[in-house]
């Protein structure tokens, strides 16, 4: 909604890029607060694996959303535009401004946008899904999801079966695309937003990605992703530098090989966040 006076500042990118340094001097220059929207940090277990901000960031602007759930908690998007949009209502009593910051762009668009709506999935569809995931895999589910929703695809996280099996159950069950359900409904929000991203080169981004994984095994990821290994079945674990460091853990490659895979895949990562980055009317910096 055009013309209000609040308004809030969402500064999306991919990882690595300075999202949060950015989040916090326009926080101090606003004189306001900071909503996460990066779904890996919402998780108290996993702190050098998703790159969450050190102490002194949190404790010089209040954060919100950033390691409140636990990694055995059931938690998804809905439940997280709920809690948000609250929140955001509660904090626009005192700012007139607030900061929305983070790398999951599903998430900034449920506060954004609103969530859409989906047909309901008969559940013998959805039995079936998984029993053929189960039996030829990722490589396969993948395939499907291309063919059905090649917009999905390039955008999507392809190491997240979860959010591919729901592509492909929607696809399925409906004879359209994941993607032509996606802002049929744009909930229009009472205040102002604006989107701010980051350049920099493609070269110098990966370059970043690759010292941080090195500074994250410094620190102790490898320690921190041992202690989860019991839980690595869970759905908050699914994800990069913590899957490839269980890997090495049940020698099936070595820690080199792993620690190499890690940077792989979050370079891949942050290809695909460029690419939904692409959807936002961006101002840059």
């Amino acid at each position: 909604m055009k013309g209000t006076n609040k308004t809030l500042i969402v500064i999306y990118g991919p990882t690595a890029i300075g999202k949060t340094k950015l989040a916090i001097e326009l926080a101090h220059q606003h004189k306001t607060e900071i909503i996460s929207a990066d779904s890996r940090q919402f998780f108290k277990e996993m702190r050098i694996g998703t790159a969450v901000p050190n102490a002194e960031e949190l404790n010089v602007i209040p954060h919100h959303f950033i390691q409140h759930i636990s990694i055995h908690d059931n938690y998804n998007v809905g439940l997280y535009e709920m809690e948000v949009t609250k929140k955001i209502s509660a904090l626009f009593q005192t700012y007139d401004t607030l900061i929305l910051v983070g790398g999951s762009g599903l998430y900034i668009d449920a506060v954004c946008y609103g969530l859409d709506d989906f047909p309901d999935i008969d559940p013998d569809l959805r039995q079936s899904l998984r029993k053929q995931f189960s039996e030829n895999g990722l490589d396969w589910l993948r395939e499907e999801v291309r063919r059905l929703d090649p917009l999905f695809f390039q955008s999507s996280d392809l190491h997240n079966h979860q959010r591919l099996l729901r592509c492909l159950e929607v696809c399925l069950q409906s004879g359209q695309s994941f993607s032509q359900f996606k802002k049929k409904k744009n909930i229009e929000k009472p205040f102002d937003i604006q989107f701010i991203s980051i350049k920099m080169e493609r070269e110098i981004l990966y370059e970043r990605i690759d010292q941080r994984v090195d500074t994250m095994i410094e620190n102790g990821l490898l320690q921190e992703a041992e202690q989860l290994r019991p839980f690595q079945h869970l759905n908050a674990l699914q994800t990069v530098g913590y899957k490839e460091l269980f890997a090495y853990f049940n020698n099936e490659t070595d820690l080199e090989r792993a620690i190499e895979l890690i940077k792989r895949n979050s370079r891949r990562f942050a290809k695909r966040q460029l690419t939904w980055l692409k959807k936002y009317p961006m101002e840059w910096v």
